[in-house]
């Protein structure tokens, strides 16, 4: 298994703490993140949250508690999972996974300020979808 760039860390274990809602995954440079299923969440690289260009990404919040119901791979270059909250269109590289563990701390810090600028809590359910126009979901 391989990144999609070249020369990245490769996988070498990836496990799912459902107790605890993080997926612990090992690389090749010996490095080894446990990122919370939360986080992952929140920063899915899917289009419902990312949009489809800069400024469309949507605000995600309620997803503290959400659980990771199955991790499907996706060739060699990646993962899929779905949540339980239904989510299941993010396709989690290797590369995006070894940057959201190794990112873990400012992708908090901006997650924190995206609520704070919105005043939301991050405990907030999110607002029933009105169609959000995107036929590619």
């Amino acid at each position: 298994m391989a990144g999609l760039k070249p020369g990245a860390p490769a996988p070498e274990s990836i496990t799912v703490h459902g107790q605890s809602r993080v997926l612990e995954v090992g690389f090749s440079d010996g490095s080894r993140y446990r990122i919370p299923f939360e986080l992952m969440r929140v920063y899915s690289p899917s289009a419902e949250v990312q949009g489809h260009g800069p400024g469309q990404e949507v605000l995600q919040t309620g997803k503290r508690l959400v659980e990771l119901e199955s991790l499907d791979p996706v060739g060699n270059y990646a993962v899929q999972p779905r949540f339980s909250d239904g989510h299941d269109t993010g396709i989690f590289s290797w590369d995006y996974l070894y940057f959201l563990g190794s990112q873990q701390d400012q992708l908090w810090a901006q997650y924190e300020a995206r609520l704070a600028q919105a005043g939301v809590d991050r405990d907030a359910e999110m607002p029933a979808a009105a169609g959000h126009g995107c036929a590619s979901h």
